[in-house]
């Protein structure tokens, strides 16, 4: 079956998806987080084939631990999708309701985007988590991962398609699409994909948006900072700090540059070695101003830029917190900020000034996230300004349309005067 076959069925689906009940939908995923469960074993077979092929070809560290699709992974998978079954049905929720005149009501209800095509790297989990979000908000979806976790997708995608249709859904509302040509083909279907999600490097994401006319949701690279402010609980910070590096370095809300104000350095960055290159392994990259203070590596200007994915960490000291501000709104990729400090009217500063999607007091980096957010799991994190923005969940995979229901009414009479729009909000 051709790419364009597969994305007519998809569109074909959705609309049928779009009219099924909540009750209907929620058993579908019920079903797939059992038939998960199920076939821990095939999954983890297919797992190893990928990371086996993956391992003999030299694929990079950090890809290799977003590619391992191991029991807590699972878990986690199964987690978001009960909790998605918890999430109040989006479909059909009216945001506003406002009579015209009497007899002519207007309402704005919330309906799904259509058919997603979703373009992402090697974590098989990602697609668990996509497919979901679009069954539970009513969305057929294209789904395009690494050839890196070839087996691991395809298995996932059969247990995920057959749960489903079992479960009574339209069969086509999800497809896997699998070689490279299938991308360029995607982003010629304008007429049967109504949104793209490409889920990988900067180079790739303008790569997409260069080369299609269909809307393109997402973000590029995850440069994420931590500002230690010079009022704060030391420990808390170390705490904050090491989380947000260590946690899991190999995702894009783990932090890739620490900006550390000129009073607390001393005080702080003997600490924060010992804690994260002593104790962790984190390789450190300091400024000049750093390099003074602790044994680290010497930093360039590209590392400001840079999203390691990786035990490595940059530091700069700045000499105010609007320093650390005009760093971040500079070399950040507008993802995850968070500073640490005691300072209430400071961290104020901070959150309202930061120009990223998620911007934190006195926490990790790592909260960004759309199952940690309580969305349920999440299809990417948009650093865009329309449409969605921050992890994107059940909310950014809805559109909404205009019903007006009336009684006879033509726009004439109003045309000429002889009527005039009354325009009351009405009660939800």
């Amino acid at each position: 079956m051709d790419i364009k076959t597969e994305a007519e069925q998809a569109r074909l689906a959705s609309i049928k998806l779009a009219s099924t009940s909540t009750e209907e939908r929620n058993r579908a995923l019920i079903a797939i987080a059992g038939a998960l469960k199920e076939e821990a074993a095939s999954i983890d077979a297919a797992n190893k084939a990928d990371l086996d092929a993956a391992e003999s070809s030299g694929l990079a560290t950090p890809l290799l631990k977003r590619l391992k699709f191991d029991d807590a992974k699972r878990i986690d998978c199964v987690d978001g999708i009960e909790s998605l079954v918890s999430i109040t049905d989006p479909l059909g929720v009216v945001h506003k309701r406002t009579e015209l005149y009497p007899g002519l009501e207007l309402t704005r209800v919330a309906c799904p985007i259509g058919v997603v095509g979703i373009i992402f790297e090697s974590r098989p989990d990602a697609l668990v988590q996509i497919s979901t979000l679009s069954l539970k908000s009513g969305n057929g979806c294209l789904l395009k991962g690494g050839s890196e976790a070839r087996h691991t997708n395809r298995r996932l995608f059969e247990i995920i398609s057959e749960a489903a249709s079992s479960a009574g859904m339209p069969d086509g509302w999800i497809q896997l699409l699998e070689t490279r040509d299938d991308v360029s083909a995607m982003l010629e279907l304008d007429e049967y994909i109504d949104l793209l999600i490409p889920r990988g490097s900067n180079e790739f994401v303008r790569y997409i948006m260069d080369n299609t006319r269909i809307s393109v949701m997402g973000h590029a690279d995850g440069i994420c900072h931590v500002y230690i402010d010079k009022e704060l609980n030391i420990d808390m910070a170390l705490n904050i700090v090491e989380d947000s590096k260590c946690q899991y370095p190999a995702v894009c809300n783990a932090v890739e540059t620490l900006l550390v104000h000129k009073d607390i350095a001393k005080d702080f960055l003997p600490d924060m070695r010992k804690r994260l290159h002593m104790g962790r392994g984190v390789e450190l990259r300091g400024c000049e101003r750093t390099c003074a203070i602790i044994e680290c590596l010497p930093a360039e200007e590209s590392d400001w830029k840079e999203e390691y994915l990786d035990t490595i960490l940059a530091i700069k000291i700045v000499d105010s917190i609007e320093e650390a501000i005009t760093h971040i709104n500079r070399y950040g990729s507008g993802h995850t900020d968070a500073i640490v400090t005691s300072n209430e009217k400071a961290a104020e500063v901070f959150l309202n000034t930061v120009d990223s999607a998620d911007v934190f007091w006195n926490c990790s980096t790592r909260f960004a996230d759309g199952f940690r957010f309580g969305l349920g799991a999440e299809v990417g994190i948009s650093t865009s300004k329309l449409h969605a923005r921050g992890p994107v969940g059940l909310d950014g995979m809805m559109s909404y349309k205009w019903q007006l229901r009336g009684s006879g009414q033509t726009v004439a009479p109003f045309a000429d005067g002889h009527m005039k729009f009354t325009h009351v909000e009405k009660d939800l």
